[in-house]
């Protein structure tokens, strides 16, 4: 952690440290609350955890009711499980909805119960096809794993793992270290992962990830022992980012090699408990409530304190 805390120092004046706040409020856990000037003015929460932490564990939002989940705002789940630390995590259906229960999309799993499937999802101007998705395992090693197409349920991945806490998103962002957001197939781009059209007849000429908006992401470093979690907030005098800008960011601010894009807009949401009083709290501004959308999924980090 201070390898990253380092290299953030050393970051040019166009986005200077010194709009930053760094605290350590757990073992194992690095929270920064930063601003930006460039490319628009936005606010940044960002927590960076080192999975090697002794006592360290998570948790995804288990299946319950009569779809795949309940929904219930992120902080609320943190209360819920007495957590440290959560973000919210996949998109779901149906959206926009007063619905209590959700369609998880994406490969979901909780504590070893896998529960949503990868997916040919409605929304593939936004999402794409069995997007890839994060898997912690029981003692938090941490892996990008992808759809196994020799498995018809589309609960089985490539990768010699065993799928224990999986969150998924609408795409990976960064692989490799290098900006991976998708493009829209086309004549130019006959391989591409997104199709053309949706409500706002999405392209390459007009994305539906070039909307400055509030955004979450999630994130793993170059040796797989650092999780980031981060959040762009749209409220608050903040101006939101591209999904583009997400992804530059988390590379070359954070140390991020591979990464993939949340839920946002009304759903991001980042929330802490206070280390001393523990007081739980939504860390970032919602742009859809003061304790944040209910969504369908979110990831509660359970973190253990600091040694006096």
């Amino acid at each position: 952690m201070l390898a990253v805390l380092a290299v953030l120092a050393a970051r040019s004046a166009d986005r200077p440290l010194a709009q930053a706040q760094v605290a350590q409020p757990y073992a194992g856990v690095t929270a920064i609350d930063r601003w930006l000037d460039s490319p628009r003015r936005v606010h940044l929460h960002i927590a960076q955890i080192d999975l090697a932490t002794p006592g360290l564990r998570f948790k995804l939002s288990p299946p319950a009711g009569d779809r795949e989940t309940i929904r219930q705002s992120t902080l609320a789940f943190l209360r819920q499980e007495g957590a440290q630390l959560a973000i919210n995590g996949h998109f779901f259906l149906p959206f926009p909805s007063t619905d209590r229960t959700a369609w998880v999309i994406g490969l979901a799993a909780s504590e070893g119960r896998v529960y949503s499937a990868f997916e040919s999802p409605e929304q593939r101007y936004a999402l794409v096809v069995d997007a890839p998705a994060l898997n912690l395992d029981r003692d938090n090693r941490a892996t990008i794993v992808r759809r196994d197409p020799a498995q018809s349920d589309g609960r089985h991945v490539l990768e010699p793992v065993t799928l224990w806490n999986v969150i998924a998103g609408s795409s990976q962002i960064v692989t490799g270290g290098a900006i991976t957001v998708p493009a829209y197939r086309d004549a130019a781009h006959p391989d591409a992962l997104l199709e053309p059209g949706g409500p706002n007849a999405y392209s390459n000429a007009k994305a539906w990830g070039d909307v400055a908006t509030a955004r979450s992401a999630i994130g793993l470093s170059r040796d797989r022992q650092t999780l980031t979690l981060f959040t762009a907030d749209v409220r608050g005098g903040s101006d939101g980012l591209r999904l583009s800008e997400v992804a530059a960011l988390l590379a070359a601010d954070y140390g991020v090699w591979d990464a993939l894009n949340l839920d946002g807009g009304g759903s991001t949401s980042l929330a802490m408990a206070d280390p001393v009083t523990g007081e739980a709290r939504l860390v970032n501004t919602s742009s859809d409530r003061p304790d944040g959308r209910e969504v369908a999924t979110s990831l509660a980090v359970f973190a253990p304190r600091r040694a006096p």
